[in-house]
């Protein structure tokens, strides 16, 4: 067998996780994103000034934020379930130490603080838990697609042949619904009148390197005959094929129908496709192709996964308009972003019961049809991320308000309430004077160059895979592997961001 029919075997006919472990691997970047925040207010409080080396910063940023996905993904999958709990102890340790040695509020008691605390007006404007969210989103493709090549991955994180729920599975959902809650139809703005086909020509302008970056794709990978898995998307199709069509889609459908109903729209678009699927050849046909021997002549029968699952994906991006719509609402008190949290907990709840309706009653989970039970499922663990990032904010905040004058990259910047009348309010509502500094983090980095960082990830996974025999390959040299590879992606982001180069 050739290496090439090799690593194909080694991707395909896997059965997926379960919900509860991809449940437990998502706390960790919101744990992750705590202990580098605790870590820096930390540090400015035994020193009394922030840690500012831009050396250091990465130095902290990809040991605390990308390492441990990469150890995580491989020799510590085993144990996955501990590192939450090992990472929330660290957690909750530093901020013990920081509420005990804290310069502001240093002998006023705690219900007064957070009386205090839900008073504070944060920066309008900005959100930092979408910006992190899709920053991860990012991450955490690049460390599984060259993770999986190797054999020290678990076969159950990969993406799954038919039916079940892999964490590779989470990610490409989880690139449509970040694209969704930041799309044009979200983000202009409130009591502007704007010509509706205006969001349309904005998508098919950002659209179109998409297009580019498909027909890229498929030409490089057919002309060095690179291992496919047929069954993800098709022969010919791609990611970038269907991201560049549910953008343009979904905005075609928004010039239609209103953006505020927008979820009303992907129910009846995920509901009416499980209906097609369910009392037609469609889902034979999807499955294994127009002869039932998964036939791959023509150009449908050949590209079915890639063409089929736009529907289901097209549901899942306006479902996450309607997410988007309600996050980017103006918010400034910290007590209204609580009641922001609440209301997504209930929404995940009754999500995660539709879930297992769907799945118990309909269909299991498919993201090769992308059908009704997957988009429930992305859209329910994206939200449960995206709670539990801006629940990591908010703490971050309450820890700012206790050590005077710290600051953090990708961070809420806020005001101290007005009845509180110390001498150094005035240093906390000095924003300005450090923006150049807080800008400079990995976080921003990534956030700037998002689409040059997947595809400069998949360039140097294809790289790898043609000089090296990942399959074969021993635990050390893995490790090694993959740490060089995201260091390099990282580092490359981190010089361009310097640099203010925005591709």
């Amino acid at each position: 067998m050739s290496q090439k029919m090799l690593k194909e075997a080694f991707i395909s006919n896997l059965n997926g996780t379960s919900l509860l472990e991809i449940s437990t691997g998502l706390s960790l970047p919101p744990l992750c994103i705590a202990c580098r925040g605790l870590l820096l207010i930390l540090f400015h409080l035994h020193n009394g000034r922030p840690l500012t080396s831009r050396k250091y910063l990465l130095l902290l940023d990809f040991t605390v934020l990308v390492a441990p996905f990469v150890l995580a993904c491989t020799i510590l999958s085993p144990v996955l379930p501990l590192l939450p709990i090992t990472v929330t102890a660290l957690c909750a340790g530093l901020f013990y130490k920081i509420y005990n040695r804290r310069n502001h509020y240093s002998s006023t008691p705690l219900k007064h603080i957070i009386n205090d605390f839900l008073k504070i007006s944060l920066e309008p404007g900005c959100i930092p838990s979408i910006t992190v969210f899709r920053v991860y989103v990012n991450i955490l493709t690049a460390v599984n697609i060259l993770a999986v090549d190797f054999p020290q991955y678990p076969r159950r994180y990969a993406k799954t042949e038919t039916y079940g729920t892999g964490a590779m599975d989470f990610g490409v959902g989880a690139f449509i619904f970040g694209n969704a809650v930041v799309c044009p139809e979200v983000r202009q703005k409130t009591g502007v009148v704007r010509f509706k086909f205006s969001c349309l020509a904005r998508q098919l302008f950002s659209v179109w390197p998409l297009v580019f970056l498909g027909l890229g794709r498929l030409i490089s990978v057919k002309a060095v005959a690179y291992h496919e898995h047929f069954s993800e998307y098709g022969v010919h199709w791609n990611f970038f094929f269907t991201l560049a069509i549910v953008r343009m889609t979904a905005s075609l459908l928004l010039t239609v129908f209103p953006a505020n109903k927008s979820w009303i729209v992907a129910v009846i678009l995920a509901v009416f496709y499980q209906l097609i699927l369910d009392t037609t050849h469609l889902k034979m046909f999807v499955l294994y192709g127009s002869d039932g021997k998964n036939a791959r002549v023509g150009f449908l029968n050949a590209n079915r996964e890639g063409v089929f699952s736009l529907y289901g994906y097209v549901s899942v991006y306006l479902a996450s308009v309607q997410v988007g719509l309600y996050f980017l609402k103006k918010r400034t008190l910290v007590r209204e972003w609580i009641e922001v949290i609440c209301f997504f907990l209930l929404t995940i709840f009754i999500l995660f019961i539709f879930l297992h309706m769907s799945q118990v009653y309909v269909e299991p989970v498919s993201r090769r049809m992308a059908n009704l039970s997957f988009c429930i499922w992305i859209v329910a663990h994206c939200l449960t991320l995206l709670t539990c990032f801006l629940v990591t904010d908010l703490i971050l905040v309450f820890a700012k308000l206790l050590v005077n004058g710290s600051r953090m990259p990708c961070c809420w910047n806020f005001t101290q309430p007005s009845n509180t009348n110390k001498k150094h309010d005035s240093e906390l509502t000095s924003i300005t004077r450090e923006r150049k500094w807080l800008s400079i983090c990995l976080i921003n980095a990534i956030n700037k160059n998002q689409l040059v960082f997947f595809l400069l990830a998949n360039v140097m996974t294809g790289i790898v895979n043609m000089i090296i025999d990942t399959i074969h390959s021993n635990t050390l040299f893995t490790l090694l592997v993959l740490h060089m590879y995201m260091f390099a992606n990282c580092l490359i982001m981190y010089i361009l961001h310097t640099k203010n180069i925005i591709i």
